[in-house]
């Protein structure tokens, strides 16, 4: 039976909560629909999300530049729409400045299908005179000292050709007249770049910048661990089954390696590349977000799940309630296991306590908060490799008797609304009773769990399915580490 050990006594080093930083959506036009905004105030609320990112603020979509060279019109009204929404909720927008207006655009190459330019400007002035204005506007809008706290992105991955029709070099020229751009608005506004999919150009970017004196006050970047696995045309399965259970971490790694001390940002980031993987649905999302999280603590100061709800439209609008879209929410606002895992993150204390104890698939976090204690373990296997359901004790050393000690489950029978779409024979449409239903099916549910304390140690015994999570909180109504020996009792 796998066992881990954790000491209460032994040093804790901080937990930033940086999953919390911010979530990703698909673009800005979707921020002015009523449901996009409930959903977005529940991730706030449950969730604890600080910022949200998308594209297209620019896009043609939004109307924010119309006409010609001798006639152009700067409208400002829906991008203020979908920020005065945003910050209703108690959030803050990251700013991506993208795509390019029709307006100023020197090709017409567009992605997704609300036809985002991806071509650089025909006239780079005109271009920077548009963001002096946007960013003037809105420091005159919402204040200084509100806006000056928005983090400034410059475009989106532009090392893929679906979103930049130009070189690396370009970018980089993009980027320095348009930061500079951006602090002639206002010197303390965030700037950062180069945005990259797949962690790339950072050491090239790192270069251009000490070489230009270009601004830069963060680093952000992206990746999915189907990046680097397969082409185009490989089903994610595939390609996840060649990845590493810690291929999250190992690149949060080289990444924080490459950006000399400067903040770093990984604003977009999921189990797959597709935004129709069945997974993204089931629990192993939730598995996998949280063991990636935890281990990514201490490396990034902030990331962006991509994304929180399947409101989403870069292929086409999606109609099925459970369609292996990015989302933490379905559609119609439904929880996934993965929107759980978000909740029971946030639920954390900031200290982590080492856990000792090594398994094939499973791992264990030990995180101290206010009179509380909590263990995360997960039971985790890439696509095709081994896994099982595992029996697992948890041995906690100089800690006092808890009163109480509570599980809460994530599985395939537990916080799982999609097993229950699918025993309703998976309808395309749902009746106000099945979205009642589903919602109380993606509900986190309390049970006490068997325990035995004695002489300052505690062990707790229980099983855990394949590909799942589970979360016991202990609860103290005095101080959680004993540093005496004392008589032993048991509890169950």
């Amino acid at each position: 039976m796998p066992d881990f050990c954790c000491d209460l006594s032994a040093r804790a080093v901080p937990l930033v909560h940086h999953w919390e930083y911010c979530l990703g959506s698909g673009h800005a036009a979707l921020a002015l629909r009523a449901d996009w905004q409930q959903q977005l105030a529940r991730c706030h609320r449950e969730l604890g999300t600080a910022h949200v990112r998308f594209h297209g603020i620019l896009s043609d979509a939004m109307g924010t530049l119309t006409g010609s060279d001798q006639s152009r019109t700067y409208s400002f009204f829906n991008a203020d729409c979908a920020y005065d929404a945003i910050l209703a909720i108690g959030m803050k927008p990251l700013v991506e400045l993208s795509f390019m207006p029709s307006a100023l655009a020197s090709g017409t190459k567009t992605v997704f299908t609300y036809q985002g330019n991806v071509t650089p400007p025909v006239d780079p002035q005109a271009w920077d005179e548009l963001v002096r204005r946007l960013l003037g506007h809105w420091l005159e809008r919402y204040g200084r000292d509100a806006t000056v706290r928005w983090p400034i992105e410059v475009w989106n991955e532009p090392n893929l050709s679906a979103f930049w029709q130009a070189t690396q070099q370009d970018y980089f020229s993009f980027y320095a007249h348009t930061a500079r751009a951006i602090k002639d608005a206002a010197p303390e506004l965030r700037v950062g770049g180069p945005v990259t999919a797949k962690g790339e150009w950072l050491d090239e970017f790192q270069a251009f910048l000490a070489s230009s004196g270009a601004p830069c006050d963060f680093i952000s970047t992206h990746y999915y661990p189907t990046d680097a696995l397969g082409t185009a045309s490989t089903d994610t399965e595939a390609q996840l089954s060649g990845s590493s259970r810690h291929a999250m971490r190992e690149q949060v790694q080289k990444s924080r390696n490459q950006v000399y001390g400067r903040p770093l940002y990984y604003t977009e980031w999921n189990l797959s590349s597709s935004d129709h993987d069945d997974l993204h649905d089931q629990p192993m999302a939730a598995a996998y977000l949280i063991k990636a999280i935890l281990e990514m603590s201490g490396l990034c100061d902030g990331s962006s799940w991509w994304t929180f709800t399947d409101i989403f439209t870069e292929q086409s609008f999606p109609y099925r309630p459970f369609h292996g879209g990015f989302g933490l929410l379905t559609l119609h606002g439904v929880p996934k296991p993965s929107y759980r895992a978000f909740q029971l993150l946030h639920e954390l204390g900031h200290h982590t306590l080492p856990v000792v104890g090594e398994h094939a698939t499973l791992d264990c976090w030990c995180i101290r908060g206010h009179q509380r204690l909590d263990l995360l373990l997960t039971n985790l296997a890439l696509p095709r490799h081994e896994i099982c359901q595992e029996a697992v004790q948890v041995h906690l050393a100089h800690v006092a008797r808890p009163a109480r000690v509570l599980l809460r489950r994530i599985d395939e029978d537990h916080a799982n609304p999609r097993r229950s779409w699918i025993a309703m024979g998976s309808p395309d449409q749902l009746s106000a009773l099945q979205l009642e239903q589903l919602q109380g099916a993606s509900a986190l549910h309390e049970e006490e769990l068997s325990w035995r304390w004695e002489d300052g140690t505690l062990t707790i015994s229980l099983r855990i399915p394949a590909n799942a999570v589970a979360a016991i909180t202990l609860n103290f109504t005095t101080e959680m580490t004993r540093h005496d020996a004392g008589t032993g009792s048991r509890a169950s």
